[in-house]
Protein backbone atom coordinates (compact mmCIF):
# COMPACT_ATOMS: atom_id res chain seq x y z
CA UNK A 1 0.00 0.00 0.00
CA UNK A 2 1.21 3.54 -0.97
CA UNK A 3 -0.23 6.64 -0.63
CA UNK A 4 0.78 10.80 -0.31
CA UNK A 5 -1.28 13.32 0.59
CA UNK A 6 0.35 17.13 0.45
CA UNK A 7 0.73 19.29 3.86
CA UNK A 8 -0.63 22.61 2.78
CA UNK A 9 0.04 25.36 3.03
CA UNK A 10 3.89 24.37 2.27
CA UNK A 11 6.34 24.75 -0.50
CA UNK A 12 6.27 20.46 -1.41
CA UNK A 13 6.22 18.99 1.53
CA UNK A 14 3.83 15.92 1.91
CA UNK A 15 3.41 12.55 4.32
CA UNK A 16 2.67 9.10 3.36
CA UNK A 17 3.29 5.82 2.81
CA UNK A 18 5.86 3.76 0.35
CA UNK A 19 5.09 0.15 -0.05
CA UNK A 20 3.81 -0.63 3.31
CA UNK A 21 3.43 -4.63 3.72
CA UNK A 22 0.02 -5.57 4.85
CA UNK A 23 0.78 -9.49 4.58
CA UNK A 24 1.23 -11.71 7.11
CA UNK A 25 3.93 -14.39 6.95
CA UNK A 26 0.94 -17.20 6.98
CA UNK A 27 -0.08 -15.36 3.80
CA UNK A 28 -3.53 -13.68 5.62
CA UNK A 29 -3.86 -9.80 6.15
CA UNK A 30 -2.54 -7.71 9.28
CA UNK A 31 -5.17 -6.58 11.06
CA UNK A 32 -4.13 -3.27 12.18
CA UNK A 33 -1.10 -1.12 10.81
CA UNK A 34 -0.17 2.39 12.93
CA UNK A 35 2.12 4.35 11.55
CA UNK A 36 3.55 7.67 12.82
CA UNK A 37 4.42 9.93 9.72
CA UNK A 38 7.38 12.60 9.20
CA UNK A 39 7.61 15.12 6.20
CA UNK A 40 9.35 14.57 3.04
CA UNK A 41 10.64 17.07 0.79
CA UNK A 42 9.07 16.71 -3.14
CA UNK A 43 11.98 18.38 -4.38
CA UNK A 44 10.39 20.91 -6.86
CA UNK A 45 10.06 23.93 -4.58
CA UNK A 46 12.64 25.80 -2.46
CA UNK A 47 11.04 26.58 0.16
CA UNK A 48 11.78 26.76 4.06
CA UNK A 49 8.68 28.16 5.78
CA UNK A 50 4.84 26.97 5.20
CA UNK A 51 4.25 29.95 3.44
CA UNK A 52 7.36 30.66 1.56
CA UNK A 53 6.92 32.21 -2.06
CA UNK A 54 7.05 29.64 -4.74
CA UNK A 55 10.36 29.50 -6.08
CA UNK A 56 10.63 26.52 -7.99
CA UNK A 57 14.19 24.31 -7.38
CA UNK A 58 16.06 23.91 -10.99
CA UNK A 59 17.47 21.35 -11.27
CA UNK A 60 14.49 19.08 -9.25
CA UNK A 61 15.94 17.65 -6.08
CA UNK A 62 15.01 13.77 -5.25
CA UNK A 63 12.85 13.10 -2.93
CA UNK A 64 13.93 13.19 0.53
CA UNK A 65 12.47 13.52 4.10
CA UNK A 66 12.81 16.33 5.93
CA UNK A 67 15.67 16.99 8.97
CA UNK A 68 16.10 19.67 11.74
CA UNK A 69 19.23 20.93 10.62
CA UNK A 70 18.07 21.63 7.02
CA UNK A 71 17.27 25.68 7.67
CA UNK A 72 17.45 27.53 10.71
CA UNK A 73 14.20 29.47 9.36
CA UNK A 74 12.27 26.12 8.84
CA UNK A 75 9.30 25.51 11.78
CA UNK A 76 11.37 21.87 11.96
CA UNK A 77 14.68 22.94 12.75
CA UNK A 78 16.83 22.01 15.77
CA UNK A 79 20.12 23.12 16.38
CA UNK A 80 20.91 20.33 18.51
CA UNK A 81 20.14 18.23 15.15
CA UNK A 82 17.19 15.91 17.50
CA UNK A 83 14.94 13.55 15.29
CA UNK A 84 11.89 15.55 13.78
CA UNK A 85 8.21 15.15 15.78
CA UNK A 86 6.19 13.13 13.62
CA UNK A 87 3.22 15.45 11.97
CA UNK A 88 1.12 12.63 10.98
CA UNK A 89 -0.79 9.37 12.28
CA UNK A 90 -2.43 7.21 10.14
CA UNK A 91 -4.08 3.77 11.48
CA UNK A 92 -4.89 1.08 8.57
CA UNK A 93 -7.37 -1.51 10.20
CA UNK A 94 -8.94 -4.14 8.50
CA UNK A 95 -12.45 -4.29 8.62
CA UNK A 96 -13.60 -7.50 6.87
CA UNK A 97 -12.38 -10.52 5.12
CA UNK A 98 -14.61 -10.92 1.82
CA UNK A 99 -14.86 -14.19 -0.21
CA UNK A 100 -15.67 -17.58 0.07
CA UNK A 101 -13.66 -18.25 3.20
CA UNK A 102 -14.81 -15.61 5.09
CA UNK A 103 -16.07 -18.28 8.40
CA UNK A 104 -12.45 -18.93 8.49
CA UNK A 105 -11.10 -18.49 12.08
CA UNK A 106 -8.80 -15.28 11.71
CA UNK A 107 -5.22 -15.34 11.84
CA UNK A 108 -3.50 -15.92 14.75
CA UNK A 109 -6.88 -16.01 16.85
CA UNK A 110 -5.80 -19.71 18.37
CA UNK A 111 -2.08 -18.60 19.16
CA UNK A 112 -4.40 -15.51 21.22
CA UNK A 113 -6.77 -18.20 22.61
CA UNK A 114 -4.18 -20.28 24.05
CA UNK A 115 -1.71 -17.42 25.41
CA UNK A 116 -4.80 -16.87 27.63
CA UNK A 117 -5.01 -19.89 28.95
CA UNK A 118 -4.45 -19.02 33.00
CA UNK A 119 -1.73 -21.30 34.44
CA UNK A 120 -2.69 -22.27 38.04
CA UNK A 121 -0.80 -20.07 40.70
CA UNK A 122 1.88 -21.48 42.25
CA UNK A 123 1.67 -21.30 46.35
CA UNK A 124 2.62 -18.48 48.06
CA UNK A 125 6.44 -18.53 48.49
CA UNK A 126 6.74 -15.11 50.12
CA UNK A 127 9.31 -14.97 52.75
CA UNK A 128 7.71 -14.29 56.64
CA UNK A 129 10.10 -11.85 56.87
CA UNK A 130 8.50 -9.56 54.01
CA UNK A 131 5.39 -7.68 55.52
CA UNK A 132 2.92 -6.98 52.63
CA UNK A 133 -0.64 -4.97 52.45
CA UNK A 134 -3.63 -6.89 50.73
CA UNK A 135 -3.56 -7.06 46.96
CA UNK A 136 -5.84 -4.45 45.17
CA UNK A 137 -8.57 -5.01 43.45
CA UNK A 138 -7.64 -6.12 39.26
CA UNK A 139 -7.73 -3.42 37.36
CA UNK A 140 -9.78 -3.42 33.78
CA UNK A 141 -8.55 -5.25 31.39
CA UNK A 142 -6.37 -3.53 29.28
CA UNK A 143 -8.36 -4.94 25.86
CA UNK A 144 -11.83 -3.83 25.79
CA UNK A 145 -12.10 -6.46 22.83
CA UNK A 146 -11.88 -9.72 22.13
CA UNK A 147 -8.04 -9.20 21.20
CA UNK A 148 -5.70 -10.63 24.17
CA UNK A 149 -4.49 -7.75 26.86
CA UNK A 150 -3.71 -8.07 30.73
CA UNK A 151 -4.48 -6.97 33.82
CA UNK A 152 -2.92 -6.07 36.81
CA UNK A 153 -3.38 -6.09 40.81
CA UNK A 154 -0.46 -4.28 42.94
CA UNK A 155 0.25 -4.56 47.14
CA UNK A 156 2.29 -2.59 49.09
CA UNK A 157 5.73 -3.82 50.62
CA UNK A 158 5.11 -2.12 54.40
CA UNK A 159 8.52 -3.63 56.20
CA UNK A 160 11.24 -5.97 55.10
CA UNK A 161 12.75 -7.54 58.68
CA UNK A 162 15.28 -9.15 56.86
CA UNK A 163 17.61 -7.25 54.42
CA UNK A 164 19.12 -10.04 53.25
CA UNK A 165 15.87 -11.80 51.69
CA UNK A 166 15.16 -10.64 48.63
CA UNK A 167 11.39 -9.90 49.02
CA UNK A 168 9.37 -10.72 45.95
CA UNK A 169 7.52 -7.68 43.53
CA UNK A 170 4.92 -5.86 44.42
CA UNK A 171 2.75 -6.46 41.28
CA UNK A 172 0.78 -9.25 39.87
CA UNK A 173 -0.06 -9.44 35.60
CA UNK A 174 -2.45 -12.02 33.95
CA UNK A 175 -3.55 -12.42 30.49
CA UNK A 176 -7.11 -11.13 29.92
CA UNK A 177 -9.57 -10.29 27.03
CA UNK A 178 -12.61 -7.75 26.89
CA UNK A 179 -16.10 -8.57 28.28
CA UNK A 180 -17.95 -11.46 26.64
CA UNK A 181 -15.19 -13.04 24.92
CA UNK A 182 -13.59 -15.94 27.34
CA UNK A 183 -12.85 -18.85 25.49
CA UNK A 184 -14.86 -21.45 28.33
CA UNK A 185 -17.89 -21.08 26.53
CA UNK A 186 -17.51 -22.70 23.33
CA UNK A 187 -20.63 -21.42 21.72
CA UNK A 188 -19.81 -17.89 22.85
CA UNK A 189 -18.94 -15.77 19.37
CA UNK A 190 -15.73 -13.74 19.42
CA UNK A 191 -16.60 -10.39 17.79
CA UNK A 192 -14.10 -7.20 16.72
CA UNK A 193 -14.54 -4.08 18.16
CA UNK A 194 -16.82 -1.79 16.18
CA UNK A 195 -15.49 0.42 13.13
CA UNK A 196 -16.03 3.95 13.54
CA UNK A 197 -18.91 5.46 12.59
CA UNK A 198 -19.33 6.54 8.79
CA UNK A 199 -20.42 10.04 8.05
CA UNK A 200 -23.79 11.43 8.60
CA UNK A 201 -26.26 11.16 5.92
CA UNK A 202 -27.20 15.14 6.26
CA UNK A 203 -24.90 17.68 5.84
CA UNK A 204 -27.68 19.78 8.15
CA UNK A 205 -30.14 19.34 10.08
CA UNK A 206 -31.01 15.35 10.91
CA UNK A 207 -29.65 12.47 9.53
CA UNK A 208 -28.43 8.94 9.91
CA UNK A 209 -24.71 7.44 10.46
CA UNK A 210 -23.62 3.81 10.60
CA UNK A 211 -21.19 1.63 11.91
CA UNK A 212 -19.67 -2.25 11.27
CA UNK A 213 -18.13 -5.12 13.36
CA UNK A 214 -16.98 -8.37 12.06
CA UNK A 215 -17.58 -11.90 13.34
CA UNK A 216 -13.80 -12.77 14.51
CA UNK A 217 -14.16 -16.40 15.66
CA UNK A 218 -18.04 -18.36 15.13
CA UNK A 219 -19.48 -20.83 17.82
CA UNK A 220 -17.09 -24.50 17.39
CA UNK A 221 -20.91 -26.51 17.60
CA UNK A 222 -21.71 -24.68 14.61
CA UNK A 223 -23.99 -22.03 15.64
CA UNK A 224 -24.66 -18.74 14.15
CA UNK A 225 -23.67 -15.71 16.01
CA UNK A 226 -26.82 -13.77 17.20
CA UNK A 227 -24.60 -10.36 17.97
CA UNK A 228 -25.62 -8.08 15.60
CA UNK A 229 -23.06 -6.70 13.04
CA UNK A 230 -24.43 -3.44 12.01
CA UNK A 231 -25.92 -0.51 14.08
CA UNK A 232 -27.49 2.94 12.96
CA UNK A 233 -28.49 6.00 14.82
CA UNK A 234 -29.80 9.50 14.36
CA UNK A 235 -27.49 12.61 14.18
CA UNK A 236 -27.62 16.15 13.89
CA UNK A 237 -24.97 18.30 11.63
CA UNK A 238 -26.02 21.70 12.11
CA UNK A 239 -28.69 22.19 14.74
CA UNK A 240 -30.04 24.84 12.57
CA UNK A 241 -30.58 25.19 8.72
CA UNK A 242 -30.41 29.00 8.29
CA UNK A 243 -28.62 31.50 6.83
CA UNK A 244 -26.98 32.86 10.09
CA UNK A 245 -26.20 28.92 11.41
CA UNK A 246 -22.70 27.37 10.87
CA UNK A 247 -22.16 24.43 8.75
CA UNK A 248 -19.81 21.87 10.83
CA UNK A 249 -18.83 18.70 10.61
CA UNK A 250 -19.47 15.62 12.91
CA UNK A 251 -18.30 14.98 16.47
CA UNK A 252 -14.79 13.55 15.76
CA UNK A 253 -14.39 9.96 18.16
CA UNK A 254 -12.99 10.50 21.81
CA UNK A 255 -9.36 11.41 22.70
CA UNK A 256 -7.74 8.83 25.43
CA UNK A 257 -8.86 9.68 29.00
CA UNK A 258 -6.51 12.27 30.58
CA UNK A 259 -5.85 9.97 33.69
CA UNK A 260 -4.56 6.30 33.96
CA UNK A 261 -6.45 5.75 36.80
CA UNK A 262 -9.38 7.57 38.85
CA UNK A 263 -10.82 10.61 37.49
CA UNK A 264 -9.84 12.51 34.37
CA UNK A 265 -11.57 14.47 31.30
CA UNK A 266 -11.87 13.47 27.56
CA UNK A 267 -12.16 15.81 24.90
CA UNK A 268 -13.52 15.46 21.13
CA UNK A 269 -13.61 18.04 18.40
CA UNK A 270 -15.27 18.72 15.33
CA UNK A 271 -14.76 21.70 12.43
CA UNK A 272 -16.34 24.38 10.83
CA UNK A 273 -17.10 23.65 7.19
CA UNK A 274 -18.87 27.07 6.43
CA UNK A 275 -19.58 30.24 8.08
CA UNK A 276 -22.76 31.50 7.99
CA UNK A 277 -23.86 32.87 4.60
CA UNK A 278 -25.42 36.12 6.02
CA UNK A 279 -21.42 37.21 7.24
CA UNK A 280 -22.04 36.78 11.16
CA UNK A 281 -19.97 35.06 14.07
CA UNK A 282 -20.42 31.14 14.21
CA UNK A 283 -21.75 30.39 17.45
CA UNK A 284 -21.18 26.45 16.99
CA UNK A 285 -18.80 24.64 19.56
CA UNK A 286 -15.92 22.88 18.05
CA UNK A 287 -14.83 21.27 21.34
CA UNK A 288 -16.85 19.52 23.73
CA UNK A 289 -14.88 17.81 27.74
CA UNK A 290 -16.98 15.39 29.43
CA UNK A 291 -15.56 13.13 32.58
CA UNK A 292 -14.08 9.67 32.54
CA UNK A 293 -13.31 7.08 35.17
CA UNK A 294 -10.43 4.81 35.22
CA UNK A 295 -9.67 1.90 37.15
CA UNK A 296 -9.64 2.81 40.83
CA UNK A 297 -5.60 4.86 41.69
CA UNK A 298 -3.98 2.52 44.33
CA UNK A 299 -0.60 4.16 45.84
CA UNK A 300 2.58 1.93 45.69
CA UNK A 301 6.33 2.63 47.19
CA UNK A 302 8.89 4.16 44.89
CA UNK A 303 10.56 0.64 43.69
CA UNK A 304 14.25 2.08 43.61
CA UNK A 305 17.96 0.44 42.97
CA UNK A 306 20.93 0.74 45.39
CA UNK A 307 22.93 4.21 45.67
CA UNK A 308 25.85 3.94 42.70
CA UNK A 309 29.38 4.33 44.24
CA UNK A 310 30.22 7.75 44.27
CA UNK A 311 31.57 9.35 40.99
CA UNK A 312 35.67 10.73 41.07
CA UNK A 313 36.10 14.77 41.92
CA UNK A 314 35.01 16.61 39.06
CA UNK A 315 38.61 18.07 39.62
CA UNK A 316 42.36 17.11 39.79
CA UNK A 317 42.72 19.90 42.13
CA UNK A 318 40.85 22.37 44.77
CA UNK A 319 37.48 22.77 45.13
CA UNK A 320 34.58 20.11 43.21
CA UNK A 321 31.62 18.19 43.12
CA UNK A 322 30.94 14.16 42.73
CA UNK A 323 27.55 12.55 42.23
CA UNK A 324 25.95 9.14 42.35
CA UNK A 325 22.28 7.95 41.17
CA UNK A 326 20.20 5.00 41.77
CA UNK A 327 17.52 3.84 38.90
CA UNK A 328 13.93 3.60 39.11
CA UNK A 329 12.19 0.42 38.95
CA UNK A 330 8.56 0.95 39.18
CA UNK A 331 7.00 1.22 35.74
CA UNK A 332 5.87 4.13 34.48
CA UNK A 333 1.96 3.52 34.94
CA UNK A 334 1.98 3.35 38.52
CA UNK A 335 2.67 7.25 38.51
CA UNK A 336 5.16 9.81 39.15
CA UNK A 337 7.95 9.00 41.75
CA UNK A 338 9.45 12.05 43.84
CA UNK A 339 12.05 10.23 45.20
CA UNK A 340 15.45 11.63 45.14
CA UNK A 341 17.20 9.84 42.07
CA UNK A 342 20.65 12.09 42.11
CA UNK A 343 22.63 13.24 44.46
CA UNK A 344 25.65 15.72 44.15
CA UNK A 345 27.85 16.62 47.21
CA UNK A 346 31.22 18.81 46.98
CA UNK A 347 34.78 17.21 47.54
CA UNK A 348 38.47 18.97 48.28
CA UNK A 349 41.73 17.72 46.31
CA UNK A 350 45.21 19.11 47.34
CA UNK A 351 45.49 22.76 46.86
CA UNK A 352 46.30 23.63 42.91
CA UNK A 353 49.80 24.71 42.33
CA UNK A 354 49.96 28.15 42.34
CA UNK A 355 52.48 29.93 40.04
CA UNK A 356 54.47 33.11 40.41
CA UNK A 357 53.62 35.87 38.96
CA UNK A 358 55.93 39.36 38.01
CA UNK A 359 55.09 43.13 37.31
CA UNK A 360 56.42 43.81 33.67
CA UNK A 361 60.12 44.64 33.48
CA UNK A 362 60.69 48.30 34.42
CA UNK A 363 62.74 50.93 32.18
CA UNK A 364 66.45 50.38 31.20
CA UNK A 365 68.26 52.55 34.01
CA UNK A 366 71.48 54.91 32.24
CA UNK A 367 74.16 54.03 31.70
CA UNK A 368 76.93 53.77 34.84
CA UNK A 369 79.70 54.99 33.17
CA UNK A 370 80.06 58.64 31.43
CA UNK A 371 82.81 57.13 28.74
CA UNK A 372 83.58 54.11 28.16
CA UNK A 373 82.58 50.43 28.84
CA UNK A 374 79.45 50.79 31.58
CA UNK A 375 76.33 48.89 32.20
CA UNK A 376 72.34 49.32 32.26
CA UNK A 377 70.12 47.51 34.80
CA UNK A 378 66.21 46.66 34.81
CA UNK A 379 63.84 45.63 37.41
CA UNK A 380 60.61 43.92 38.06
CA UNK A 381 58.44 43.17 41.37
CA UNK A 382 56.95 40.01 42.55
CA UNK A 383 53.27 40.47 43.33
CA UNK A 384 52.69 36.66 44.43
CA UNK A 385 55.22 34.17 45.59
CA UNK A 386 55.02 30.75 44.24
CA UNK A 387 52.66 28.74 46.40
CA UNK A 388 51.71 24.50 46.59
CA UNK A 389 54.85 23.36 44.60
CA UNK A 390 53.95 26.31 42.17
CA UNK A 391 56.91 27.15 39.25
CA UNK A 392 59.87 29.20 41.15
CA UNK A 393 60.17 33.02 40.48
CA UNK A 394 62.31 34.23 37.78
CA UNK A 395 65.16 36.52 37.83
CA UNK A 396 64.00 40.50 39.26
CA UNK A 397 67.37 42.24 37.61
CA UNK A 398 68.65 42.01 34.34
CA UNK A 399 72.10 43.33 33.49
CA UNK A 400 73.57 44.57 29.88
CA UNK A 401 76.59 46.15 28.59
CA UNK A 402 76.53 49.73 27.43
CA UNK A 403 79.60 52.35 25.89
CA UNK A 404 78.37 56.10 25.48
CA UNK A 405 81.35 57.44 24.06
CA UNK A 406 85.11 56.13 24.08
CA UNK A 407 87.49 57.79 26.71
CA UNK A 408 90.51 59.86 25.22
CA UNK A 409 94.11 58.66 26.73
CA UNK A 410 95.96 61.91 27.62
CA UNK A 411 99.46 62.53 27.77
CA UNK A 412 101.79 63.86 30.48
CA UNK A 413 101.12 67.67 29.87
CA UNK A 414 97.24 66.90 28.79
CA UNK A 415 97.61 65.29 32.70
CA UNK A 416 99.07 68.17 34.14
CA UNK A 417 96.66 71.08 32.88
CA UNK A 418 93.66 68.76 33.64
CA UNK A 419 94.99 68.68 37.83
CA UNK A 420 95.45 72.37 37.63
CA UNK A 421 91.84 73.05 36.54
CA UNK A 422 91.22 70.64 39.09
CA UNK A 423 92.78 72.62 41.72
CA UNK A 424 91.47 75.99 40.37
CA UNK A 425 88.02 74.29 40.62
CA UNK A 426 88.76 74.42 43.83
CA UNK A 427 90.35 76.83 45.35
CA UNK A 428 87.35 78.56 43.84
CA UNK A 429 84.87 76.73 45.57
CA UNK A 430 86.55 77.54 49.14
CA UNK A 431 86.76 81.15 47.80
CA UNK A 432 82.78 80.87 46.91
CA UNK A 433 82.40 79.19 50.49
CA UNK A 434 83.72 82.18 52.12
CA UNK A 435 82.21 84.53 49.59
CA UNK A 436 79.25 82.91 47.65
CA UNK A 437 78.00 86.31 46.47
CA UNK A 438 81.28 87.29 44.79
CA UNK A 439 82.01 83.83 42.95
CA UNK A 440 79.15 82.08 42.12
CA UNK A 441 79.15 78.11 41.77
CA UNK A 442 77.09 74.87 41.11
CA UNK A 443 76.34 73.93 44.49
CA UNK A 444 75.01 70.56 45.65
CA UNK A 445 73.59 68.92 48.60
CA UNK A 446 74.83 65.65 49.77
CA UNK A 447 73.56 62.26 48.66
CA UNK A 448 71.15 61.30 50.67
CA UNK A 449 71.34 57.78 51.98
CA UNK A 450 70.57 54.30 50.29
CA UNK A 451 66.21 53.61 49.84
CA UNK A 452 65.42 50.31 51.59
CA UNK A 453 66.23 47.56 49.13
CA UNK A 454 63.05 46.23 47.21
CA UNK A 455 63.34 42.66 47.88
CA UNK A 456 64.57 40.59 50.91
CA UNK A 457 65.79 38.07 48.72
CA UNK A 458 66.21 37.02 44.86
CA UNK A 459 67.81 40.31 43.83
CA UNK A 460 66.15 44.14 44.23
CA UNK A 461 67.51 47.61 43.98
CA UNK A 462 68.31 50.37 45.68
CA UNK A 463 68.69 54.18 44.82
CA UNK A 464 70.23 57.37 46.46
CA UNK A 465 69.59 60.98 45.27
CA UNK A 466 72.14 64.20 45.07
CA UNK A 467 69.94 67.74 44.04
CA UNK A 468 71.19 71.27 43.39
CA UNK A 469 71.09 72.99 46.31
CA UNK A 470 71.10 76.48 44.45
CA UNK A 471 70.86 77.44 40.69
CA UNK A 472 72.27 80.92 38.93
CA UNK A 473 70.72 82.19 36.27
CA UNK A 474 74.42 82.36 34.84
CA UNK A 475 74.51 80.43 31.65
CA UNK A 476 77.98 79.57 33.07
CA UNK A 477 76.21 77.17 35.36
CA UNK A 478 73.10 75.60 33.23
CA UNK A 479 74.79 72.29 33.45
CA UNK A 480 73.97 71.48 36.87
CA UNK A 481 70.82 68.82 37.59
CA UNK A 482 69.61 66.45 40.30
CA UNK A 483 71.77 63.05 40.70
CA UNK A 484 70.70 59.63 40.95
CA UNK A 485 72.27 56.03 41.66
CA UNK A 486 71.16 52.70 41.45
CA UNK A 487 72.85 49.36 42.54
CA UNK A 488 71.46 45.70 43.24
CA UNK A 489 70.94 44.23 46.59
CA UNK A 490 70.07 41.09 48.53
CA UNK A 491 70.92 39.18 45.18
CA UNK A 492 71.05 35.79 47.31
CA UNK A 493 68.56 33.33 46.30
CA UNK A 494 65.30 32.80 48.28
Amino acid sequence: MSFLAMLGPSPDWNVGLSAEDLCTKECGWVQRVIQDLIPWDAGTDSGVTYESPNKPTNPQDKIRPLTSLDHPQSPFYDPEGGPIIPVARVVIERIARKGEQCNIVPDNVDDIVADLVTEEKEEDDTPETCIYSNWSPWSACSSATCEKGKRMRQRMLKAQLDLSVPCPDTQDFEPCMGPGCSDDDASTCMMSEWIMWSPCSATCGMGMRSRERYVKQFPEDGSMCKFPTEETEKCIVNEECEPSSCIVTEWGEWEECSATCGMGMKKRHRMIKMTPADGSMCKAETSEVEKCMMPECHTIPCMLSPWSDWSDCSVSCGKGTRTRQRMLKSPAELGDCNEELKQVEKCMLPECPISCELTEWSHWSECNKSCGKGHVIRTRMITLEPQFGGGHCPETVQRKKCRVRKCHKNNGAEKRRLKEAREKRRSERTNEDADGEQFPVCKMKPWTSWTDCTKYCGGGIQERFMTVKKRFKSSQFTSCKDKKEIRACNVHPC
